[in-house]
């Protein structure tokens, strides 16, 4: 078996997984139906803001890792090579033998809240039920494959707002870590990147890849007895219907933005208009005005202008109001000009910048004695720390205005509204609830469905257009207060009271025994 295969097959997974299901296996307790929860505690923190809630991806590759992962001869040698320090096998033949007869995750039953939507803390967004050992064997595949591009669709989408809709395009890949590049980019084009540079990824994903030239094409002619327009004329020369210009590799406006500008005449004599300029360094808002100036005094007021360089969200939204405080001093309107930007974002999308992980995690929450479901939970001084235990399915609460107002994690089977009213409690503060009058409500939305069922994928990949129309249909029916950049308003995620009543008599219990 190749060593790809071994790494990224079913061995995909922490050696703690491993050893805890061998230990079940022993006890007998490897075929008692468990149920897990996946949620993440707290939404990016990205130092001087922080997100008011998070865009969910990645469930579609994760489907994909559950039905192409089985238990190989390679994999189960591997395993039986292993020692301790005292130089004794960590796992036994009859472990061994009972893991490769499984196969792999076909008796897994998962439910997931659907890629694209808008997602919050605490909200269990994956549900698996299975054997005790096998579900507990797909923590770290499932942690690993829906914390990153959570994290990077969440970013994208803030992206995407501070620019207002304009066209955001993602040039993360020669800073991101290895293979996660791909899966940044498909989490960033969810989250509303409307590109990237990425090819392989882009053509998969049935999105043309986007780019110009760097720096290094102006430097080459001139390092071969050239100049920069006899760059930027082999660039057009070479790509006429497609020509974007980086212009500041020597003196932006003096030389790049006036050598532009005549390749930009040549173009449109040879009956091609080109597509614009590139300002990768000094003051981009100041630049941008006065390209844009020049621009429109050569008549060609509708080039583009993309920004790039360390981009993040906070940077695009003092590059807008920069522009319209300055651009009038210049006599360019500022509303044409943000109209024509474009933003290039690398670094700070692709490993989202100032918050590099998600605080997902994936627990246990009930056991299976008989027929009976046994609810468990983890205690912890940190009250966002402690569990929410049983079965459960999850809720979106919509206000008189069709507005979402709560998530409402309740119990399995459980009624979540009466004639006259819905009564929430705080998930971490018993002290805490809320009563939504029943006329106060348009509708209660049932979030988790069901994605794998007894070796059976439920759903089918959808397309980019797909999740981005989802994403947005859940962005336009937040609460500004949410969307805020900084400092955004809590979205509640809220317990039912059977849920909360079950949760305190636990804690109780635990406590007192």
């Amino acid at each position: 078996m190749t060593s790809r295969g071994i790494a990224e097959g079913i061995l995909f997974t922490d050696l703690y997984q491993l050893t805890m299901a061998q230990l079940y296996f022993q006890r007998g307790m490897h075929d008692t139906a468990a149920q897990f929860d996946y949620f993440f505690r707290e939404t990016p923190d990205y130092g001087g803001h922080k997100a008011g809630y998070c865009v969910f991806a990645g469930l579609a590759d994760l489907l994909d890792f559950i039905g192409e992962m089985h238990v190989t001869d390679g994999a189960i040698e591997r395993l039986r090579e292993m020692r301790n320090s005292g130089g004794s096998r960590v796992f036994g033949d009859d472990f061994l033998h009972w893991l490769r007869s499984t196969g792999g995750f076909e008796s897994l039953r998962l439910r997931a809240i659907p890629e694209g939507r808008v997602v919050h803390p605490g909200a269990p967004l994956a549900v698996a039920q299975g054997q005790l050992a096998i579900v507990q064997l797909l923590e770290t595949a499932l942690l690993n494959k829906l914390n990153f591009p959570t994290l990077i669709a969440t970013k994208a989408s803030r992206l995407k707002r501070a620019a207002r809709g304009a066209p955001v395009f993602e040039l993360g890949m020669r800073r991101g870590q290895g293979l996660a590049v791909n899966t940044a980019t498909r989490a960033a084009m969810i989250g509303g990147a409307d590109a990237s540079s990425n090819t392989g990824a882009s053509l998969l994903l049935g999105i043309p890849p986007v780019g110009t030239h760097a720096h290094s094409m102006v430097q080459a002619f001139i390092a071969a007895g050239g100049n920069e327009i006899d760059a930027f004329r082999a660039y057009a020369e070479t790509y006429p219907d497609n020509c974007l210009l980086l212009v500041d590799t020597i003196d932006t406006i003096n030389s790049g933005l006036a050598n532009a500008i005549t390749v930009f005449e040549e173009l449109r004599a040879a009956g091609h208009e080109p597509i614009g300029i590139r300002l990768d360094s000094g003051d981009l808002a100041h630049l941008a005005i006065v390209c844009a100036r020049e621009l429109d005094r050569a008549g060609f007021p509708d080039a583009s202008i993309t920004l790039s360089n360390q981009l993040d969200e906070l940077t695009i939204w003092q590059v807008l109001t920069q522009i319209e405080e300055e651009a009038g001093e210049y006599g360019v309107e500022p509303e044409r000009l943000v109209a024509r930007l474009r933003y290039g974002v690398g670094t700070q999308l692709v490993v989202s910048g100032g918050a590099p992980a998600l605080d997902g995690v994936y627990k246990l929450v009930a056991l299976q004695r008989g027929d009976d479901w046994r609810p468990a939970i983890k205690l912890s001084d940190t009250p966002a720390k402690v569990t929410n235990p049983g079965e459960k399915t999850l809720y979106r609460v919509y206000d008189e205005r069709g507005m979402a107002t709560a998530d409402v994690i309740a119990r399995t089977g459980e009624k979540l509204a009466d004639e006259s009213s819905v009564t929430l409690y705080h998930a971490g503060d018993p002290e805490q609830s809320r009563v939504i009058q029943a006329e106060n409500i348009s509708s209660i939305e049932p979030l988790l469905e069901e994605v794998w069922v007894e070796g059976k994928r439920k759903t089918e990949r959808e397309t980019i257009a797909t999740l981005r129309k989802r994403r947005l249909d859940d962005e336009s029916r937040l609460d500004p207060g949410v969307l805020r950049l900084l400092n955004p308003h809590v979205y509640h995620v809220s317990l039912s009271p059977a849920l909360w009543r079950l949760k305190r008599e636990l804690i109780a219990a635990s406590r007192a025994g």
